[in-house]
């Protein structure tokens, strides 16, 4: 008789990429890094069936417990497996399968003093990766660090695995990064990590072994395969916006259309025309005034809007088609 290996024993985890508007910034909620090499992290915990009977409610007990956060708006993301993704020599121990989800949120003063109790903050989702932020114009480091790593990346004989691999990856650096004659696409935003990590280009790829040096890594890593998930959630909220009408539960209850316009370019990283803009709300139907009016940017007084929730009845797909290609 031949002998078998024993299975690893498998355990499910929850991984929520929480994302919030907080100064204008798109914000994700990050666990500060407690570990050897202190990165941060997702909100994480295991599902265990005896306690809760759905995924959905042991997430949201899990986000609470860890940051006195109570979830609004979540949907299930991907499911999240690979090997090595908890970075265990040989795979000892339990592997860990996480289903990740993105979660909506908005922010006020006490719930920030909770999460600091809580050992948690908001952090710009900008500074792990900085490459997708086009508000002010093409980032620099796509030029000056990225593309010229990639070039030499792909010019080296492929590994075994990647050997005749379609398709190439000039193809992929192009469809990924907009060059020659194709667009840049905001929604390709997991396509660019995984071809950053791959070339061995994120801090990432080093600790599990794919790269020897990323001293000028772009971007701040996080702990396991969090930088992954929030690239999975990043590509499916900057779609979501253009198809739903999500980004209102990002907002306070009344906004002006310069806030709204603000937290639209924040979550899809371009800038917009703010008459162009205008005229996109007013057309989708999205928005109705409040009769109101705020002073609180110091200039003129603002006219306040609400979401108007009737278009959820007369229309089947209600969203801001920002950047349609």
């Amino acid at each position: 008789m031949s002998e078998t290996r024993a299975r690893p024993p498998v355990e499910i985890g929850l991984n929520a990429a929480v994302v919030a508007i907080s100064g204008g910034r798109p914000s994700i909620l990050a666990i500060s890094g407690d570990g050897p090499d202190g990165r941060d992290a997702l909100p994480f915990g295991p599902f265990d069936p005896r306690q809760h009977r759905t995924f959905e409610t042991s997430l949201r007990a899990s986000v609470e417990a860890q940051t006195a956060l109570k979830l609004g708006y979540i949907e299930q993301l991907y499911t999240f497996g690979d090997r090595g993704r908890q970075k265990l020599p040989d795979e000892a121990g339990t592997h860990m399968v996480s289903v990740g989800y993105l979660a909506l949120t908005r922010t006020d003063a006490e719930a920030t003093e909770q999460l600091a109790e809580a050992g948690a903050a908001w952090r710009d989702w900008y500074r792990y990766l900085p490459w997708e932020d086009w508000r002010q114009g093409r980032p620099a480091v796509i030029d000056q660090i990225i593309l010229p790593a990639l070039q030499n990346w792909a010019a080296e004989p492929p590994p075994e695995e990647r050997a005749g691999a379609a398709p190439s990856p000039r193809t992929r650096m192009r469809l990924a990064f907009g060059l020659d004659d194709f667009p840049w696409d905001e929604e390709r935003v997991l396509e660019r990590y995984e071809l950053l990590y791959e070339a061995g280009l994120a801090e990432e790829a080093v600790t599990d072994g794919r790269g020897t040096s990323c001293l000028s890594a772009p971007g701040v890593a996080m702990r396991h395969d969090h930088r992954r998930i929030l690239a999975t959630a990043m590509a499916r909220l900057r779609g979501k916006i253009k198809y739903r009408p999500v980004i209102f539960e990002l907002m306070a209850p009344e906004f002006t259309l310069t806030e709204l316009q603000a937290s639209v370019e924040a979550i899809s990283g371009r800038h917009l025309h703010k008459q162009n803009f205008r005229r996109l709300v007013e057309g989708a139907e999205l928005v109705e005034p409040t009769g109101g009016s705020t002073s609180a940017t110091g200039g003129r007084p603002a006219a306040l809007f609400r979401f108007r929730r009737r278009i959820l009845e007369e229309r089947p797909a209600p969203g801001l088609k920002v950047g349609m290609r």
